[in-house]
C-alpha cells in the first residue's frame, strides 16, 4: 500500500490530500518521521469512525443528545499532512475512546453531562494554558459552554498537537497525567504497537516502526522530565539512548546448539536518576522488548509490558518530591523474539550495562491471568517484590521454570493475541506492583548497591490465603524438621495398636503401605485412562479446549485409584493412616535436597497435624476420628491443592500444543492432575477404610462408572475450538537451486487428526488452487525432521518439535525467480579466501547477501578451527547453524572461518545449505502489502480463507513464504 505524507494548515482546519505514490519508496531513515502504512483515505475514515463511536457514547446519556451539528463536515483539499501526526492521532484517538467507555453512564451528583463531556474533552486534547490553542477562556473547563464551533476547535487541535505533546504535554497540569497508573493508557500503547503498526517481527518494516515510535516516546518522557525539573528543582534527570549495534552470541536451547549473529539491531534506553554520580552507580533495570514473534502482533507479549514501563515512568516523573536515591534503566529492547539479540547487544556493548545491579523482566506468556513472580533469582529481589501491592507467586513456578520449561498461555505467540483478548485487570496489577517495586528498590535503603554478586537464591516463597509468605531455606529446614519430630513425638505417644503384639512402628508400616499403595493407584489409573484415550480411542488431548476439563477427566479416575487401591491392601486401621506422617517426612526430605517446592508437602501437612492434636476436643476421645476432624483436616489441604493446581494446569494444558507430536501429552497432565490431586486429597486413604470393605467396594463400583461416563464424554469432545486453536505452521519453500516450490505443512502438537488435516488440504485446496489433477506433480510426503531438514531452520530449534508434510507444487515453465537475479538475490559466496597446505587449513568470510530476506540461516557440515562467532567452537567435525537477525534494510552479513583441512576433502569445500523468510510474505502481518509477496501471498490468502471456512476457525496457521538452497563453497 502507498505511503502518504500530510500537514496541517494554519487556519485549525483539517484537510486531505491525494496519496503521493513516489513515497512508497522511501527507506525508513533514522529520524522523527513515521511513513504510515495506511492513505489518507483509511485516515479520514478513522476520524469519522471515531466521531460515529463518540456520538454513539454520548447518546448512552439519559439527559443530552448530539444534534447535527456536532462536528462540521471538513473540508478536502491539497494540503499535505505529516504521518507522524496520522499515527500519534490514532494513539491518542484510541486513549481517548478507552478512557471515555469507561466513564459513568449516570449523572454525577452536582454536575451536568455536559460539564462531565467539557471535562472529558478537557482532559483528552490538553485544553490547558500550555497545551491547547482554546485555552484562553477564563472559565473553567468543566464549566465552558462547548459550541460546535468550539468542539470543531478541540477535535482539530487535539490532531494538530499529536506531533509535539503526545506525552509531554500532558505534564503541564492534566489531571490525567498526575492521575496513578492508567489501565486505559496502557493498553492504548499496547493497541498502537500490535494493531496500528501489527506484527513487529524483527528485520521488518513494521519492526523499524516501532523502533521510530518508541524514540520518539523516549524523547518525550526526557522533555517532560526536563520541564518538571525546571519548574520544581527536583534532583531528577532522564537520559535516553537509542543503542545500535552488531554482534554474536551462542544461544542453547532444548539441547540444541545454535549460533546467533545479529547487524544494526537496536535498544531504547531511557535512565531515571537524580543526576548525580552516586546515584548512578547502581541500577536497576526494567525489561520489556518491543518486537514481536512471526505468527503474532504481540499484544500482550511484549506491547503490554512496554505501555507498563511507560506508564510507570509518568507516575515517577511526575510524582511530586520523588528523587530516585539508585538509579532506574529502562530497557526496551528490539530484538528479544529473534533469541535474546537486543539483550546480548544491551549487556555487551552498552556503557551503562555494568551499574546494572538488579533486573525486572516483564514478559507475557499469554492474555489471561495475574501477574505471576515466575522466577527470582536472589534473595533480596524476593524480599522486594513482597512489597508490592498484590504479590502473586510461589517457589514451585520458579522451580518449574527454573528446569527450562517456558510458560504460557492458549494465545501465546498466536494471532489472537490482541487488546481485546487481554483480561481487564492485567495491565493495571502488572503496572501498579512494578511502580511499587521500582520505588522501592530506587529508593534509601534498597538492596540494590549490595547485589554485586549472584547467589543462587536460597528462600522460599508462596502465596496462600491472601498472604505472602518468605522464609530462608535455613528456616524451612528447621521448621519442616521440627514439624517431622513433633509427629514422630505425637504417634509413638499416643498410638493405640488394635493388633495384639503389634508395636507402634508395625502398624505404621502397614499404614505407609497403604498410603504408598494409594499413590500408586491415583497415579496409575489416569495414566491408565489417557493411554486409552489416545491409543486406544485415537482421542488424545480431548481436554485441550478448556483447561479445566483436564481436572473433571482424571481427577475422578485418580480417586478411583487410590480407592481401588485400598480396596486391594485389603482392611486396615484407621488410625493408621491419619497421620501426618508421610506428608512431614516428604517435606523433612526434599528440603534437605535443597529443593524449595518441599513446601508444598509442609502445607498439608501442617494443617493434619493440627486437627489430630485438637481430635479429643471433636471427638471427645482419643479412640475415635471425629468427621469434624476430617473436615476440618482436609479443608485447608484442599484449599491449598486448588491453589496450586490451577495454575498448573493453566500453563502446562497449553504448553501441550506445542511440545511435539512424540510427547506424551496426555500422560503428562493426567499425571499433573492426580499427583496434585494426591496432596490435596491426603485424607481419602483413611476415610476409605473408616466405613469398612462394603462401603469401599461400593464407593471402588460408583467411582468407575463415573469414570467410565466421563471416558465416554471425553471420547467425543474436540480437542480445539476457536479460542483454544491449533498450531499450524505452513511454508511456501521456493528452493531456488533446484528451481523446485514447496508446501510445508507442520503441527507440534500429538492431537490426532493431523494426518487427516494434510491430506485434506491437498484433496480440497492444493488440487483446486495450483489447478491439477495428477496426483503424482501434487504428492503428499510425510518428512522427518532432523538436523538435516533445513528447510525449517528459519525457526530452528523449535522446528524440532514439528511433524511436516511435504506438499510439492507443480511450477509454471515460464516463472523466473526474483531471488537469483544478478545483484539483487540470495547469494552466499566466499571472500578473503586462502588455503595453507602446510597447516592444513582454510580461512574465508562466509558472506550472505539476502535483500528482500530476514531471519537467514545457513548450516554447515564442518571442523572449524576457529571463527568470529565466539572463542569456542566445537573441537570436532560437526553440523553447525547460524542463524541472522538484522534490523530492516540491513541485507549482508558475514562468518570469518577457518576450517581443517582432511584426506577425505583436501580442498575444504563446503556445503552449505541456506534458507530466509520473504519480508513481505508473511500471512496475516503482511496482508496490507499483498501485491509485493509474490506466489506465497497469492497462496497464503486463498489458503487462509479456505481452512477458517473448513476448520471454522479452530486452526490458527502460521504461514511463511520462504526461500532457500544449497551450495558449495
Amino acid at each position: 500500500m502507498p505511503r502518504t505524507t500530510s500537514s496541517f494548515s494554519d487556519d485549525d482546519t483539517l484537510y486531505y490530500s491525494e496519496t503521493e505514490s513516489e513515497i512508497a519508496n522511501m527507506a525508513i531513515e533514522k529520524s522523527d518521521v513515521i511513513y504510515a502504512d495506511d492513505n489518507l483515505d483509511m485516515f479520514k475514515e478513522h476520524v469519522d469512525n471515531f466521531e460515529k463511536e463518540y456520538r454513539e457514547q454520548l447518546s448512552d446519556y439519559d439527559d443530552w443528545a448530539p444534534d447535527e451539528n456536532f462536528i462540521p463536515a471538513r473540508k478536502l483539499k491539497g494540503t499535505r499532512l505529516v504521518d507522524a501526526d496520522i499515527d500519534l492521532w490514532r494513539m491518542r484517538k484510541t486513549e481517548h475512546h478507552a478512557r471515555f467507555t469507561t466513564a459513568p453512564k449516570k449523572r454525577a451528583r452536582g454536575r451536568s453531562f455536559k460539564d462531565k463531556r467539557v471535562a472529558f474533552l478537557s482532559q483528552g486534547t490538553q485544553s490547558d494554558s500550555e497545551c491547547h490553542a482554546d485555552s484562553e477562556s477564563d472559565e473553567p473547563p468543566s464549566t465552558r459552554r462547548l459550541t460546535a464551533e468550539t468542539e470543531e476547535r478541540e477535535l482539530v487541535s487535539m490532531v494538530q498537537s499529536m506531533k509535539d505533546v503526545h506525552l509531554e504535554c500532558d505534564s503541564n497540569g492534566s489531571e490525567d497525567f498526575l492521575a496513578p497508573i492508567s489501565e486505559a493508557r496502557i493498553l492504548g500503547f499496547a493497541k498502537y504497537l500490535s494493531e496500528e503498526i501489527g506484527y513487529r517481527t524483527v528485520g521488518t518494516v513494521e519492526h523499524a516502526l516501532a523502533d521510530t515510535w518508541m524514540v520518539r516516546q523516549a524523547e518525550a518522557v526526557k522533555r517532560n522530565c526536563e520541564e518538571v525539573v525546571a519548574a520544581t528543582g527536583r534532583k531528577l534527570e532522564c537520559e535516553i539512548w537509542r543503542q545500535e549495534g552488531s554482534g554474536s552470541h551462542r544461544f542453547d536451547m532444548m539441547s540444541k546448539r545454535l549460533y546467533k549473529t545479529y547487524v544494526d539491531l537496536t535498544n531504547i534506553v531511557v535512565r531515571i536518576s537524580d543526576g548525580t554520580p552516586e546515584g548512578k552507580e547502581h541500577a536497576v533495570l526494567v525489561n520489556a522488548h518491543l518486537d514481536s514473534t512471526l505468527p503474532s502482533p504481540g499484544a500482550a507479549d511484549d506491547a503490554l509490558p512496554v505501555g507498563v514501563m511507560l506508564d510507570c515512568m509518568r507516575v515517577l516523573v511526575n510524582t511530586p518530591d520523588w528523587s530516585p536515591k539508585h538509579a532506574i534503566i529502562m530497557l526496551f529492547n528490539n530484538a528479544e523474539e529473534s533469541l535474546q539479540d537486543a539483550s546480548h547487544l544491551f549487556s555487551t556493548q552498552h556503557s551503562i550495562a555494568s551499574t546494572v545491579r538488579a533486573v525486572i523482566n516483564l514478559e507475557a506468556a499469554g492474555t489471561n491471568g495475574r501477574e505471576l513472580l515466575f522466577q527470582a533469582t536472589s534473595e533480596e529481589m524476593i524480599q522486594a517484590y513482597s512489597h508490592v501491592p498484590r504479590p502473586y507467586g510461589t517457589v514451585f513456578a520458579n522451580d518449574i521454570f527454573s528446569s527450562g520449561i517456558i510458560l504460557s498461555d492458549y494465545l501465546y505467540h498466536m494471532r489472537k493475541d490482541l487488546v481485546e483478548n487481554i483480561q481487564p485487570g492485567v495491565a493495571q496489577n502488572m503496572a501498579e506492583n512494578t511502580l511499587a517495586l521500582l520505588r522501592y528498590l530506587s529508593a534509601e535503603g534498597s538492596p540494590i548497591p549490595t547485589l554485586t554478586t549472584y547467589t543462587r537464591p536460597t528462600t522460599v516463597f508462596y502465596s496462600y490465603l491472601g498472604h505472602f509468605f518468605i522464609y530462608s531455606f535455613t528456616t524451612a529446614k528447621i521448621i519442616y524438621t521440627s514439624l517431622f519430630l513433633a509427629c514422630i513425638f505425637f504417634i509413638t505417644s499416643t498410638y493405640k495398636n488394635p493388633a495384639p503384639g503389634g508395636t507402634v512402628w508395625s502398624g505404621q508400616a502397614k499404614g505407609a503401605l497403604a498410603v504408598v499403595a494409594g499413590l500408586v493407584g491415583t497415579l496409575f489409573v489416569p495414566n491408565a485412562v489417557a493411554f486409552l484415550l489416545r491409543y486406544v480411542l485415537g482421542k488424545g488431548m480431548s481436554w485441550f479446549a478448556n483447561e479445566y476439563s483436564a481436572i473433571v477427566l482424571y481427577a475422578p479416575a485418580a480417586l478411583l485409584g487410590a480407592l481401588l487401591s485400598q480396596h486391594l491392601i485389603g482392611p486396615i486401621s484407621e488410625h493408621t493412616v491419619f497421620t501426618a506422617l508421610p506428608q512431614t517426612s516428604s517435606a523433612f526430605l526434599v528440603q534437605l535436597l535443597g529443593v524449595g517446592s518441599a513446601a508444598v508437602f509442609f502445607l498439608t501437612a501442617l494443617p493434619i497435624f493440627i486437627v489430630t492434636l485438637l481430635n479429643p476436643l471433636f471427638s471427645g476421645s482419643a479412640n475415635e476420628i471425629a468427621l469434624a476432624t476430617y473436615a476440618f483436616g482436609q479443608a485447608f489441604p484442599l484449599f491449598g491443592g486448588v491453589v496450586l493446581l490451577t495454575p498448573v494446569v493453566e500453563v502446562f494444558v497449553p504448553l501441550t500444543g506445542r511440545i511435539g507430536a512424540d510427547a506424551p501429552a496426555d500422560n503428562l497432565i493426567a499425571t499433573i492432575v492426580s499427583s496434585i490431586g494426591a496432596l490435596s486429597l491426603p485424607l481419602v486413604i483413611p476415610l476409605a477404610h473408616r466405613f469398612g470393605p462394603r462401603a469401599l467396594r461400593r464407593g471402588v463400583v460408583f467411582m468407575s462408572v463415573v469414570t467410565a461416563i466421563l471416558v465416554a464424554v471425553f471420547a467425543m469432545k474436540a480437542p480445539f475450538d476457536v479460542m483454544h486453536q491449533k498450531r499450524l505452521f505452513v511454508l511456501h519453500l521456493e528452493n531456488i537451486t533446484t528451481q523446485e516450490q514447496s508446501l510445508h505443512l507442520a503441527s507440534a502438537d500429538s492431537a490426532p487428526g493431523f494426518d487427516l488435516i494434510a491430506n485434506r488440504v491437498v484433496d480440497d485446496f492444493i488440487y483446486d488452487w495450483a489447478g491439477s489433477t495428477d496426483n503424482a506433480s501434487v504428492a503428499l510426503v510425510p518428512v522427518a525432521m532432523d538436523d538435516y531438514n533445513s528447510e525449517w531452520d528459519s525457526l530452528y530449534p523449535f522446528s524440532a518439535f514439528l511433524t511436516i508434510y511435504k506438499i510439492s507444487l507443480p511450477t509454471d515453465s515460464s516463472y523466473v525467480s526474483p531471488w537469483i537475479a544478478p545483484g539483487n538475490g540470495f547469494s552466499i559466496s566466499a571472500i578473503n579466501d586462502v588455503k595453507d597446505l602446510v597447516s592444513g587449513t582454510r580461512s574465508l568470510t562466509l558472506q550472505i547477501n539476502h535483500p528482500g530476506l530476514i531471519w537467514t540461516v545457513v548450516a554447515f557440515d564442518a571442523h572449524v578451527l576457529k571463527w568470529n562467532l565466539d572463542g569456542n567452537p566445537p573441537s570436532e567435525y560437526a553440523r553447525h547453524r547460524v542463524k541472522e537477525a538484522s534490523f530492516y534494510g540491513k541485507d549482508t552479513w558475514t562468518i570469518d572461518l577457518m576450517l581443517k583441512l582432511d584426506s577425505g576433502n583436501p580442498d575444504g569445500k563446503l556445503l552449505v545449505n541456506f534458507v530466509g523468510l520473504q519480508e513481505k510474505a508473511m500471512w496475516p502481518g503482511k496482508k496490507a502489502v499483498k501485491a509485493e509477496g509474490g506466489i506465497a501471498m497469492k497462496l497464503f490468502e486463498e489458503f487462509d480463507a479456505w481452512i477458517e471456512r473448513a476448520y471454522e476457525g479452530t486452526i490458527d496457521a502460521t504461514l511463511l513464504g520462504c526461500v532457500g538452497g544449497v551450495v558449495t563453497i
